[in-house]
């Protein structure tokens, strides 16, 4: 089916969460060959092979271990990863047929997905600089002419985290890359965004929330988190 800002915005307005938005659109739009990354415990995975059968295939896309240059909270030790991925597995057995496990980051795996042959590509990853630079580029060639790329932690603050944490540049990051594509992007409820891929589009950021400003870094920079230690202090004084 066509989808169109109106249609974003009709099923933006209904979705209840994330997982709410991201399963209609899927199912509506008949999206057979479909890919995650960042699976992380399996519920967006399960969620999604639950409520959309018209999934064929579904890449499920994370390394399950503990990464020496990730500094976000997400990275846990490794036996928490096993752990986790063991959840995933048990969360998606039902689709045990569907489903095409790749254990990796995404530069290490993604060249066992062939170009063009996504309909759906979901980015829920490293959210740092780093992070999102890499899945943008590595993953949007996969994607089919006429297919989309969507995301999570669309974050309108790069202080997504505390000071000790890398900042989360998903947004701009993401509107910049889409720019360097002559694609159009949506700004969604949830902190999601969505890339149409497709060659006549041109690019625009249509924001159908009224969450985000300028796409400026200074004025976020600006309005750095204090430290642990100086947001301690500041609550002594405040309580005195």
């Amino acid at each position: 089916m066509t989808v169109d800002e109106p249609t974003l915005r009709e099923w933006s307005d209904a979705a209840s969460s994330r997982v709410d938005l991201w399963t209609r659109f899927v199912d509506e739009t008949e999206a057979a060959t479909v890919a995650e990354i960042g699976v992380y415990r399996g519920q967006f995975a399960a969620a999604l092979l639950a409520d959309c059968p018209g999934i064929a295939t579904y890449y499920m896309i994370d390394p399950w271990r503990n990464l020496a240059d990730w500094n976000k909270p997400a990275n846990k030790p490794d036996d928490v990863f096993r752990r986790f991925f063991d959840e995933s597995m048990e969360r998606t057995a039902a689709h045990e047929d569907k489903r095409v496990v790749l254990r990796g980051t995404t530069t290490e795996v993604i060249d066992r997905i062939p170009d063009g042959s996504l309909d759906f590509a979901y980015i829920d990853g490293d959210h740092t600089l780093r992070g999102i630079t890499i899945d943008l580029i590595k993953v949007f060639p996969k994607v089919r002419e006429g297919g989309w790329l969507g995301g999570d932690d669309f974050s309108p603050s790069i202080w997504q985290h505390s000071e000790e944490y890398e900042p989360t540049l998903v947004f701009p990051l993401a509107v910049h890359f889409a720019e360097a594509m002559d694609a159009r992007i949506y700004g969604l409820p949830h902190k999601q965004f969505l890339i149409e891929k497709a060659a006549d589009s041109g690019h625009a950021f249509v924001d159908l929330t009224g969450q985000y400003g300028d796409l400026e870094l200074k004025r976020q920079l600006d309005r750095r988190p204090p430290a642990p230690e100086a947001r301690g202090l500041l609550s002594k004084l405040r309580n005195r």
